[in-house]
């Protein structure tokens, strides 16, 4: 039961990372701005696509907190819930912004990164902005057992989105 917690407690996360795409958008979160003659992020990653998986993960956790209380109350669960799905796109501009500099295009793999980006970046803000409640929620082993589950989970998603037309790469 405690591993079906760990991954209950991270799916706002999951869904934040998963829907960005869903909202496209046109304005790139860099402008279409270069640092050092490379995109800071790329193309792909828009303002639009940002606000709307923020939104669709806290979403998401606000439904699962009705049903299941476990983000906290209040301002409380906004904040946990904003952490862990801002940290998860965070994240993953995070790895964009370190493709672009070692040279891998757009939609390029790169093994291992592109399934945990998300997942490392919805725990370093949940831990540093709600420490208490990250603390008291997950353990070493939940966070072990989420670093091995997420690539193989991620591979799966991605591969549906990409069947359904709606990733570009299976990624």
């Amino acid at each position: 039961m405690s591993l079906l917690y760990a991954i209950w407690l991270i799916f706002p996360a999951y869904v934040a990372n998963a829907s960005a795409v869903l909202f496209k958008g046109k304005i790139p979160i860099d402008f279409g701005k270069t640092w050092r003659g490379k995109p800071i992020f790329g193309k792909g990653k828009t303002w639009r696509g940002l606000a709307g998986g923020v939104a669709a993960g806290m979403m998401v956790g606000l439904l699962m907190n009705l049903a299941y209380p476990s983000f906290g109350n209040g301002m409380e669960a906004f904040l946990v819930l904003f952490c862990l799905s801002f940290g998860a796109l965070a994240g993953d501009l995070i790895k964009s912004f370190i493709k672009r500099r070692i040279g891998k295009k757009r939609g390029e793999k790169w093994l291992i990164a592109d399934q945990i980006d998300f997942l490392l970046g919805s725990f370093l803000f949940s831990f540093l902005f709600t420490r208490d409640w990250f603390l008291t929620n997950f353990k070493i082993y939940h966070i072990i057992f989420l670093l091995i589950f997420t690539p193989l989970i991620h591979l799966a998603t991605n591969i549906l989105a990409y069947v359904l037309k709606l990733k570009k790469v299976p990624w």
